[in-house]
């Protein structure tokens, strides 16, 4: 057993919504990881099992390696379908927002995101949702969207459509966003929740490989010139960094999500409680942060770097040169010290 910490009333309101739409259409947030990816198709594949004409859109491309998920491909990318991804949001009778928390995130098509004059359900965990949807599901104490949808389709008692497949969808939502169970995962209850995704026939060990233990020639080479040319550890100041220009990337000839990981890599190293990963895009910084303990990188990225995100893992932009975000990190490395680490 689960607890329950749905509100009644967004239970009943959703079950009407689902009751009067035919055309739904999922929507998520910009660069989409396992949870943004994994809950749109599984929350599809359990619509379309009860006769709804759904499609899943996504702002842009997501990784290679999520594209072999189940279903993956039927997605619709609107950086390459713009006006037919407006179109889906123009004709839907329900939208459904997943694993984002603001309009914004859905980058180039949030004013065909407003306009649409379905309603709209957010279903999400992430901190400061804003008001813009008709039934807001919000919980950032869940560790990923996928086991937060698990909650929702239990309570609208759509389990019997939860098939293999939707299982191993909504698994691979919970890995990815807690590293394979490895960080924000103290949560008794939501291994109950994966027993229960295996118990419906979730792929553990094909996800496991395909998460976790599968990469390109390329970026392999890619991050181990990251890690023994470009990371600076400040080990006095519990902080790591590193950083990757555009010219860089090209050399290896980088494709999305070839430095999903590394971020994280720099944490293994004793006394490092923070990394920070710098990415050089056409137009900004991307900037990733990870850390362990109670250090908030949220609060640093939302701060700072125009983001968030949670307590372990955030992020965010920075409007400038890689040499100025990089700048801009070293400063911010002694106050964060006193701030997070020496009041200890």
């Amino acid at each position: 057993m689960i607890s329950r910490i749905i509100k009644d009333e967004n239970v009943r309101r959703l079950a009407r919504m689902l009751d009067e739409a035919q055309r739904v259409v999922t929507v998520c947030h910009m660069g989409p990881d396992g949870d943004a990816v994994g809950s749109s198709l599984a929350l599809a594949h359990v619509l379309d099992r009860l006769g709804k004409d759904v499609r899943c859109i996504i702002p842009d491309a997501t990784s290679s390696l999520l594209m072999r998920l189940p279903e993956a491909k039927e997605m619709v990318d609107a950086c390459r379908h713009p006006d037919f991804a407006r179109t889906l949001l123009r004709d839907a009778d329900l939208i459904f927002c997943l694993d984002f928390n603001d309009p914004a995130r859905v980058d180039r098509l949030k004013d065909a995101l407003l306009a649409a004059k379905a309603p709209k359900v957010m279903i999400d965990h992430h901190e400061n949702p804003s008001d813009f949807a008709s039934v807001t599901i919000s919980h950032p104490e869940m560790a990923a969207t996928c086991y937060l949808l698990f909650r929702v389709l239990c309570r609208l008692e759509l389990l019997p459509e939860l098939d293999a497949t939707a299982a191993t969808q909504l698994l691979a939502g919970i890995l990815t966003d807690t590293g394979g169970l490895s960080y924000n995962s103290s949560d008794p209850e939501l291994y109950v929740v994966v027993a229960e995704l295996l118990r419906h026939g979730a792929d553990k060990p094909m996800l496991y490989k395909l998460l976790f233990n599968t990469v390109s020639e390329n970026s392999m080479r890619l991050n181990a010139y990251a890690v023994d040319r470009k990371m600076e550890v400040h080990h006095d100041m519990g902080a790591a960094l590193i950083a990757l220009s555009r010219a860089e990337l090209n050399r290896y000839h980088y494709s999305k999500g070839d430095t999903e990981s590394l971020v994280n890599k720099p944490l293994a190293i004793p006394g490092v409680v923070y990394s920070c990963f710098l990415r050089e895009e056409e137009h900004y910084i991307k900037v990733s942060m990870r850390s362990q303990g109670d250090f908030p990188v949220n609060e640093i990225c939302a701060a700072h770097f125009g983001g968030g995100g949670h307590l372990n893992a955030a992020g965010g932009q920075f409007q400038g040169t890689l040499e100025e975000a990089c700048d801009a990190f070293r400063a911010l490395m002694n106050e964060n010290k006193k701030k997070y680490i020496d009041k200890k």
